[in-house]
C-alpha cells in the first residue's frame, strides 16, 4: 500500500511539475540563486511528503550544530536513496549535493537538480572529478553548501567503506567546516525490502562542526577517516534509539 501511495504521489508530482518548471525558469531569468532556493524549497516539501506516504517516522538531531551564517560541507554516510530526503526533510539550509553521472540522464529529477545547483561526478574520470571539485569550492565560497557521501556510493553492507579522503577537499581549500551527518536506518525503509517501500524509524543527527584548520597535522592528512569515526560513533549511539 505505501508503496502505491508513493507511486501514486511520484506520478502526481512529474504532472505538476510541468507547470513549476515554468515558473522556476521564470524566477531563474532574474536570479538563479532565488531559483535555486525556490526549488529547494520545492524538493523539502516533496521529500517530507514521501516520507510521510512513506510511514518514515524522523527523528532529527543536531541542527543547532549547523552553522546559519556561512556555507559548509556537508558529509553523510550514504545506504539509501532516502538519504538525501532525509537531509532536505531535515534541514532548511541552502545546499546542493554531488551525485554520481547516471542522475544527470535521469528523466524529471534531473532538472529539478540542476535547479538546485547539484554536482554530477563521473568517478571514472579523474579530470572531470577534480572540476567537480573545484566547482564546488566555488560553490561553498559563494555562499552555497554542498552534501557529499565520501564512500562513493550506497553501501549496504553492515560497516561503512573507507571515505575517499578526496572528496573532502573542498573543506581543505576552503576552510569552511565539515559538518558530519549519520543516518540510522534509511535503508530499512526500501533497500532491505526492494521493490517494497515499508514505514520505519530514521534518525539523523548533525553533529559538531569539523573545521580542518584546527585539527593537528596527523588528522589533517586523514581528513576523511577521522570525520567517518565521528559518523560511526554518532550511528551506534543512536541505533539504541531506533523505535522501529
Amino acid at each position: 500500500m505505501r508503496t502505491l501511495l508513493v507511486s501514486l504521489f511520484l506520478l502526481a508530482f512529474f504532472i505538476i511539475s510541468i507547470p513549476l518548471y515554468l515558473v522556476a525558469l521564470i524566477i531563474g531569468l532574474f536570479s538563479l540563486e532565488k531559483r535555486a532556493i525556490w526549488s529547494q524549497k520545492v524538493i523539502s516539501f516533496v521529500s517530507k511528503a514521501i516520507l510521510f506516504l512513506s510511514g518514515v517516522k524522523l527523528t532529527v538531531i543536531g541542527l543547532d550544530n549547523i552553522p546559519k551564517d556561512e556555507a559548509v560541507l556537508f558529509v553523510f554516510n550514504h545506504r539509501s536513496y532516502y538519504d538525501i530526503l532525509t537531509c532536505y526533510a531535515s534541514m532548511s539550509k541552502k545546499a546542493a549535493f554531488i551525485a554520481k553521472k547516471e542522475l544527470k540522464y535521469f528523466p524529471f529529477i534531473n532538472i529539478w537538480m540542476v535547479f538546485i545547483n547539484c554536482l554530477f561526478l563521473d568517478r571514472e574520470d579523474i579530470r572531470q572529478g577534480l572540476n567537480v571539485i573545484l566547482k564546488g569550492i566555488e560553490m561553498i565560497k559563494n555562499g552555497y553548501s554542498i552534501f557529499i557521501a565520501p564512500e562513493g556510493t550506497r553501501n549496504l553492507e553492515e560497516e561503512m567503506l573507507p571515505f575517499k579522503e578526496g572528496s573532502l577537499k573542498m573543506a581543505q581549500k576552503t576552510g569552511c567546516p565539515i559538518i558530519p551527518v549519520s543516518i540510522n536506518n534509511a535503508d530499512n525503509i526500501f533497500e532491505q525490502h526492494v521493490p517494497w517501500v515499508k514505514k520505519g524509524h530514521i534518525i539523523v543527527e548533525y553533529c559538531k562542526p569539523v573545521y580542518p584548520k584546527e585539527l593537528d597535522k596527523e588528522d589533517q592528512k586523514q581528513l576523511g577517516k577521522y570525520v567517518r569515526s565521528i559518523i560511526k560513533e554518532t550511528l551506534d549511539k543512536n541505533k539504541g534509539s531506533l523505535e522501529f
